[in-house]
C-alpha cells in the first residue's frame, strides 16, 4: 500500500472512529447520561450488527467477564467489611465495560496489559483466574503475587499483566517503556495502558504521549475518565472537559469512547491496537464510564448525590449489553440466568479457596524484595 494509501486510510478511520458528541465540551452536556444515552440509540443498530457477526462464544465471555467482575466486587465489599481483606480496596462496580472490552481484544500471548491500583477485574479478564486474585486480597500465599501485592498490585508474567500500581499515573511511563522493548524486540505486541482522568494532570503523562508518538511506539493509552479523582470532581480539576483532545498536542489519534458500552469499547480498542500493530502507531482513548462505589472502601461518596449515582445506574453497562444480545437474538433470560450462576459459583469458590489458603511463611518475608 502507497503512503498516500495509508494516510487516506489513516485519516479515514479518525473518521470513523470518533463518536458523535465528542466535539461537546460543555461540562453539563459531556457528562449527561441522557445525551449519551442518546447516542447509545443512534449507535445501537450498528452494533447490533456487529454483534450478528461476532462470535458467540466471544459474547458469551465477553457477558460471563463482566457479570463475574460485578459480582467479584461485590463480594470484595463484604469480605471487606468482615475484616478479611486489608489495606487499601478500590472496586471496579460500574467500569467492567472497560476492562473487558478492551482486553478482549488483545492478543494475550504478545501484547502486554498494564494497569493502576482498580485492577481486580482487569487482572482476571486478562487471565489471572479469580481465585488467584482474592487469594492475593486476602494476603495468603496463594495468591498471584503470593500475598505481598493485596488489591492494588496484582501481577502476573505468565498472562503478561504487568500491575496494579499504587501511585497515581506511575505505570503510564513504565507502560510506554513496555512498548518501547516490544517495538525494539519486533515481537509484533501492543501495550495496553490504563489509568483514571487525574493522571492525566500528571508530568508523566504528557511526557510519555510525546515520546510514544515521536519514536512511534506500539501502544494504546487507555484513560478510563470515572469523572472522579478521589472526591474530586473532573471539573474541579481540569481546565478543558474532552481529555481525548489532549492527543493533539502531541500529533496523535485520539478519541472518546463510551465506557457504558461494551461493543464501543471492544471495537475502539480492536481499530487502535490495529493502528499499533500494523502502523506502530500509539492512541489515546478516553473511555467515560461511571463507579458507583467511592474511590475506595474507606470512602463514604459524599460528594455525590443518591439521584446521581440512580441517574447513571440507569446505564449500566451490564443492562445495555444484555439488552443489545437479546435483541440481536443471540442469548436470552435463561441464558443470562446461565451465565449469572455461573459467575456465582465462581467467586464463592474463589473465597473459600481464599479461605483455607495458608498465610506466607516467615521465611518469604523478604523474598522478591527490591529494596
Amino acid at each position: 500500500m502507497s503512503k498516500v494509501a495509508q494516510k487516506t486510510k489513516h485519516e479515514q478511520a479518525l473518521a470513523d472512529g470518533r463518536t458523535r458528541f465528542s466535539h461537546v465540551e460543555s461540562w453539563e452536556e459531556i457528562f449527561d447520561p441522557e445525551i449519551a444515552q442518546a447516542e447509545y440509540l443512534k449507535r445501537k443498530k450498528s452494533q447490533i450488527a456487529l454483534i450478528k457477526k461476532m462470535d458467540k462464544a466471544l459474547l458469551r465471555e465477553m457477558l460471563y467477564q463482566m457479570v463475574l467482575g460485578r459480582i467479584f466486587e461485590e463480594k470484595c465489599a463484604e469480605v471487606y467489611r468482615l475484616g478479611k481483606i486489608g489495606g487499601f480496596c478500590h472496586l471496579y462496580i460500574g467500569q467492567e465495560a472497560v476492562a473487558v472490552g478492551a482486553i478482549m481484544a488483545i492478543d494475550k500471548k504478545r501484547d502486554y496489559v498494564i494497569v493502576a491500583y482498580r485492577d481486580h477485574v482487569q487482572a482476571m479478564v486478562a487471565g489471572i483466574e479469580p481465585e488467584a486474585v482474592m487469594a492475593e486480597l486476602y494476603g495468603k500465599a496463594t495468591g498471584c503475587v503470593k500475598g505481598k501485592g493485596g488489591s492494588m498490585h496484582l501481577f502476573s508474567k505468565e498472562h503478561n499483566f504487568f500491575g496494579g500500581h499504587g501511585i497515581v499515573g506511575g505505570q503510564i511511563g513504565v507502560g510506554t517503556g513496555m512498548a518501547f522493548a516490544q517495538k525494539y524486540q519486533g515481537t509484533g505486541g501492543v501495550t495496553l495502558c490504563f489509568f483514571g482522568e487525574a493522571a492525566v494532570n500528571q508530568g508523566i503523562f504528557h511526557e510519555s504521549l510525546n515520546m510514544a508518538q515521536l519514536w512511534k511506539l506500539p501502544i494504546v493509552y487507555i484513560c478510563e475518565n470515572n469523572q472522579y479523582g478521589m472526591g474530586t470532581a473532573q471539573k474541579r480539576a481540569m481546565s478543558i472537559a474532552n481529555i481525548a483532545r489532549k492527543a493533539d498536542a502531541y500529533g496523535m489519534y485520539g478519541e472518546f469512547v463510551d465506557g457504558m458500552d461494551v461493543m464501543a469499547v471492544y471495537q475502539a480498542t480492536s481499530n487502535a491496537i490495529e493502528r499499533a500493530r500494523k502502523e506502530s502507531l500509539p492512541s489515546l482513548l478516553e473511555v467515560r464510564c461511571y463507579r458507583y462505589m467511592g474511590h475506595s472502601m474507606s470512602d463514604p461518596g459524599k460528594y455525590r448525590t443518591i439521584e446521581e449515582i440512580k441517574k447513571y445506574q440507569q446505564r449500566d453497562p451490564i443492562l445495555l449489553f444484555k439488552d443489545s444480545l437479546k435483541e440481536a437474538k443471540v442469548f436470552n433470560d435463561e441464558d443470562f440466568a446461565e451465565i449469572e450462576q455461573q459467575a456465582r459459583k465462581k467467586v464463592e469458590e474463589a473465597v473459600e479457596f481464599a479461605e483455607k489458603s495458608p498465610l506466607p511463611d516467615e521465611s518469604e518475608l523478604l523474598t522478591d524484595v527490591l529494596a
